[in-house]
């Protein structure tokens, strides 16, 4: 029943020919599967999005434009920025990491994996990045795994020593050995969790509700007229107070075919006697939720770390232009979270390359730190009580050349 898992283990038992050393251990498992753990979207109690990885991303990404558009901005700009390796002594041209995260796998380049890999890191406070060798143990292909069908596997002491990745009944398990794992797991701080990260999504979830709510308020609106369809109060003879029920039932019908909906906007209503319509307007008050939606937005991108401004938010402007914004999501965001990662993985792949090496993102060919970093060259040069190699290191270059 489970043949194909043999294929996926078949690294660790070092058999297998080459071709299936270079596959994905869980590719045969996502084969044809579409959902994995906990695919059901969830509610809480009261309304709100339960708390569950795939309801957060149903709720925060793909049915909501703030967060969309926060997750992408994000990701987008941190896979782009330019990877440098480097050593100790120099600064690498080519290197086995760097051929590696150039073309990670015959299906992605290395901003696509990259993109993936933060985009995880953001709907779901972890990311899993696989590890594929060849039969001699060197480095052959990176892969992302979906962090909602993989779960940490804890020893005795509390430490990982495997990953079980789960797609239906199917299970294949990652184990660590020695010290070296095939999986990088890379996880945001989360303080009441051991093992698993704390996503922006959770924490911007009622923020996310609200928006999603306000949204579906303005659909109904619309839906009606984008007003209030008002009261038809009935006016019978003496003695009669109210309408049969053929005429309430005939009523609603004519009403619901002709009078509601934007494409009967603004057509005139023909009422019988004893009938006679009442319009009803918006009061200020019931306009705040336009105003509730915008600051559910701003609570949005706040979570993301995303300055409103640069998702066309309106309202407060804490920046004084964009420019000044988006150097400031650079600073604050973008580069945090890529320098995090960048180092989690090098120090993860110097286990199966020879020597160890940093990974890093070139600052100096970043378009949007430019003026920082020429005026940081500057002052630096300048700097004459500064030998060249504490200069090298101040601006994050090798302090040694020597053999470069």
């Amino acid at each position: 029943m489970f043949d194909f898992l043999r294929k996926a283990r078949a690294p660790e038992a070092a058999a297998g020919s080459r071709a299936e050393a270079k596959a994905s251990a869980v590719g045969p498992l996502t084969a044809g599967r579409i959902s994995g753990k906990g695919a059901a979207y969830g509610v809480a109690g009261g309304g709100w999005t339960a708390r569950d990885g795939v309801s957060l991303v149903r709720a925060g990404f793909l049915g909501n434009p703030v967060g969309f558009r926060a997750v992408r901005l994000i990701s987008e700009a941190a896979s782009a920025l330019p990877l440098v390796v480097q050593d100790c002594a120099r600064r690498y041209e080519t290197h086995p990491v760097l051929d590696l995260i150039t073309r990670p796998n015959p299906a992605q380049g290395r901003a696509e994996l990259f993109e993936a890999l933060y985009a995880q890191i953001l709907l779901s406070g972890n990311a899993y990045l696989e590890l594929v060798t060849d039969p001699e143990g060197r480095a052959r292909e990176l892969h992302v795994l979906r962090s909602d069908r993989m779960s940490v596997v804890p020893g005795a002491d509390g430490w990982p020593v495997a990953y079980d990745y789960i797609v239906g009944a199917a299970r294949h398990r990652f184990h660590v050995r020695d010290g070296r794992s095939p999986i990088c797991h890379i996880r945001s701080f989360h303080p009441q969790d051991d093992h698993y990260g704390l996503s922006p999504l959770e924490a911007a979830r009622r923020a996310v509700d609200v928006h999603n709510a306000a949204a579906q308020w303005s659909k109904a609106l619309l839906d009606n007229a984008a007003r209030p369809s008002g009261a038809i109060v009935y006016k019978g003879p003496e003695g009669q107070a109210s309408m049969s029920n053929d005429q309430f039932e005939r009523l609603q019908a004519e009403m619901e075919a002709h009078h509601t909906g934007a494409r009967n906007a603004g057509r005139p209503m023909l009422l019988e006697g004893g009938l006679d319509w009442k319009p009803m307007g918006f009061s200020p008050s019931d306009m705040e939720f336009q105003k509730t939606k915008e600051a559910a937005a701003r609570e949005i991108a706040i979570a993301f770390g995303v300055p409103p401004m640069l998702l066309g938010i309106p309202g407060d402007a804490t920046y004084a232009n964009y420019q000044e914004a988006n150097r400031a999501f650079y600073r604050l965001t973008v580069l945090p979270m890529a320098m995090r990662v960048t180092a989690s993985v090098a120090h993860w792949l110097s286990g199966f390359v020879p020597g160890e090496v940093e990974l890093r993102p070139d600052l100096d060919q970043v378009p949007a730190l430019a003026v920082e970093r020429e005026q940081q060259w500057r002052r630096v040069g300048d700097a004459g009580f500064l030998s060249d190699a504490e200069k090298r290191v101040l601006l994050g270059l090798p302090p040694h050349v020597e053999g470069a």
